[in-house]
């Protein structure tokens, strides 16, 4: 019975993906899908796909890791709302790391297949496409998170690290967010082997209203006379419809070993064996916190960057802006962030961290 129960519950967020993914559609016919920078596919695996923007064949080498929640166009999602743009027209080379959809060879993947052999495997293949130069990583939200293990667990492959709204450190009182989270049960995964993305945004929004829901009422009566917000609302919306499913074992790795039991700011996570520590991240490290994001407070990035002993650290303050529909997305679509943090993010890979 219970079994049924859970499948049928997984079905029921499997065609409300589907109906996401239709609206999202609608609003492409509108004239409010991704219109993205060009770029191609260079390799892939089983779990990624590896982009080379069009752009200089000189400069700076970075590589964004792209959240797994969601598709990866948020960082290039209009011509005046572009991370992938402003770093290109700056004369950094880049690349992106994207993730796959889960399918039954990948389903039983977990946090040790995306942040470990997955990212070695792109960071090999960039090597192989752009040379033996070390990159900088760059990742927002929980791409910077798992830039964040890859880079403690591999620093001999990196430059420099650049973490953008990632959560890090996620103890008890941190956020409301994180206390919600932290305080559902995860038997609702015991019976999907795929977690619908519709699933995992309305635990989202049951975990943090405030964050998920009114604050896109918030932002839309702050910024109702502007038009570069009414452009970037709907576009946000489209990128929001357009669900990615999950494998079970990475949303439980997540949900249990980082937020519940904060494994990774402990320096407890196991990675294959070996317990990965903020200590073991020697690399250069520049990273951006907005205090009115609930996903990630300074008080979520702040205690990592300090127990990273040796290495050379730095944290923006951010203090966020109207305009960008969620605060957790502002670094990536902000007018104030493209015009006061990217030139210092830029500035701090030219200077090589």
């Amino acid at each position: 019975m219970a079994r049924n129960g859970h499948q049928g519950f997984g079905t029921i967020f499997s065609t409300l993906d589907a109906m996401r993914r239709a609206q999202a559609r609608g609003l492409a016919v509108l004239g409010f899908g991704p219109a993205e920078h060009g770029h191609r596919v260079v390799a892939s695996g089983p779990l990624w796909r590896l982009r080379r923007y069009a752009g200089p064949n000189v400069g700076p080498l970075v590589l964004i890791v792209a959240a797994p929640i969601k598709r990866p166009y948020i960082w290039d999602l209009a011509p005046t709302a572009s991370a992938v743009r402003y770093c290109l027209q700056q004369g950094l080379r880049l690349y992106l790391l994207e993730w796959s959809p889960p399918s039954r060879r990948t389903g039983a993947c977990g946090l040790a297949e995306y942040a470990d052999d997955a990212m070695a495997e792109a960071v090999a293949a960039l090597a192989e496409d752009a040379g033996a130069e070390m990159p900088v990583l760059m990742g927002h939200s929980l791409g910077g998170t798992f830039a964040a293990i890859f880079a403690a667990l591999h620093p001999e492959r990196l430059s420099g690290l650049v973490l953008l709204s990632a959560p890090l450190c996620l103890p008890p009182g941190v956020s409301p967010f994180r206390d919600a989270l932290a305080a559902m049960p995860v038997s609702w995964l015991s019976e999907m082997e795929i977690v619908p993305g519709s699933l995992l945004t309305q635990v989202s929004a049951m975990a943090s209203p405030a964050t998920f829901v009114w604050s896109r009422v918030v932002d839309a009566a702050a910024s109702a006379a502007d038009r570069r917000a009414a452009e970037i609302r709907p576009r946000v919306e489209h990128w929001a419809l357009n669900e990615v499913a999950l494998p079970r074992k990475l949303v439980r790795d997540i949900l249990q070993g980082l937020y519940r039991e904060n494994r990774l700011c402990a320096g407890t996570l196991e990675i294959h064996g070996r317990v990965v520590r903020p200590g073991d991240l020697s690399l250069p490290t520049l990273a951006v916190a907005n205090a009115g994001d609930e996903v990630a407070p300074p008080a979520a990035v702040a205690p990592f960057l300090e127990a990273m002993a040796g290495a050379e650290t730095r944290l923006i303050d951010y203090p966020g802006e109207a305009g960008i529909v969620l605060q957790h997305l502002g670094i990536l679509l902000g007018r104030d962030a493209f015009a006061r943090i990217w030139p210092e993010i830029v500035a701090w890979i030219r200077a090589g961290g």
